[in-house]
């Protein structure tokens, strides 16, 4: 029998026992580190992934987004299960409006092989599933306290006037109105801008978190209609109508100074000479801490008599020579000539 040469012995060893030698080493290594290390018990937090909803559904109740799962494993499994992503999934591509509830047993959390889940807390989801709805709600504002005295509020109007929200019907139905928080109005004299915070209720502070708008207050001041008859100034012409009634919008803190009219306002008659009447004019004094509102005169006009209406005096135009001065009748002398006696 021919012996077998070395170069055989060197193919055999090359070709089926290193590969065979290779795998039972790495066998050795994977058990000792796997099937060999010591297995732990551990909690890790997983977070809810909820996929496929609707366009048309929202969820409009609060759940948990995080579950806590307990697992079994290797130490170095167990150690890096965070680095896995994993999540519970939760599909629902077919849901419909109402309340549905999701169980979180073992098998519901993937998780690698190795590994094995014990438990899961909580073992159910419960989610409220409602139609998503846009409506749109006025704001009303909310005030405080009181103008200084002789001012009142005109107009209290909030930019923008309305609002649109989208969210789950159920939620959206309980308001009519969204409300300002307090809006305080004490101590104000004058038109301003403040910003107004809306007090919304937290399911709606979930739909579009916390919202402030602009609130325009609009003050004027406060008045009261009197009439007086006031003297009317001429200006020296023989008119027919000597006082005249005014109506006018006074402001009560010129009342509580006890200030008369007639110190107030004053009527003068103004010429109109085209038209030949004479027009009531309502002056009011300088020095009034806050104006005078006029709403009706009588008479406003007065016609005058033609012989008092002043006249224009008319002027030639610069550079022209006044007309010459008629000429005596008569034959003009000559200077230094006596006139000849007359026949008789």
């Amino acid at each position: 029998m021919k012996p077998l040469s070395a170069s055989y012995w060197r193919r055999l060893v090359t070709k089926e026992w290193l590969p065979i030698l290779i795998s039972l080493i790495m066998s050795a290594v994977l058990w000792y580190n796997v099937g060999g290390e010591k297995t732990v018990d551990t909690s890790v937090m997983i977070p809810v992934e909820v996929l496929n909803l609707p366009r048309d559904l929202v969820i409009s109740n609060q759940f948990k987004r995080q579950l806590e799962v307990t697992v079994n494993g290797p130490r170095s499994l167990i150690l890096g299960i965070d680095q896995r992503e994993i999540s519970r999934r939760i599909d629902l591509a077919n849901a419909t409006p109402g309340t549905t509830v999701i169980t979180n047993d073992v098998e519901s959390i993937t998780v690698p092989r190795g590994i094995t889940v014990l438990r899961v807390q909580p073992s159910t989801i419960i989610l409220s599933l409602d139609k998503l709805i846009s409506r749109q709600f006025p704001i009303n504002p909310v005030t405080i306290g009181s103008l200084l005295p002789g001012y009142v509020l005109e107009s209290l109007r909030m930019e923008p006037s309305v609002i649109t929200i989208t969210g789950p019907e159920s939620v959206l139905a309980k308001h009519e109105v969204l409300r300002t928080r307090e809006i305080d109005l004490s101590n104000i004299n004058k038109s301003m801008q403040v910003q107004a915070p809306l007090d919304l209720d937290p399911a709606i502070v979930d739909l579009i978190g916390e919202t402030t708008i602009t609130a325009e207050i609009v003050v004027r001041l406060d008045k009261e209609q009197h009439e007086y008859s006031l003297p009317l100034d001429a200006d020296g012409l023989e008119v027919p109508v000597k006082r005249v009634k005014v109506l006018a919008d006074v402001p009560k803190l010129l009342l509580d100074q006890d200030i008369k009219l007639t110190d107030m306002l004053s009527a003068r008659l103004a010429i109109d000479e085209v038209n030949g009447i004479g027009i009531v004019r309502i002056i009011q004094a300088p020095d009034l801490s806050h104006p005078v509102e006029v709403i009706r005169v009588e008479p406003a006009v007065v016609e005058l008599p033609k012989v008092q209406i002043p006249q224009p005096q008319t002027r030639p135009p610069a550079g022209e020579a006044k007309p010459a001065a008629p000429a005596p009748t008569g034959t003009p002398q000559a200077p230094g000539k006596a006139k000849p006696p007359e026949n008789p």
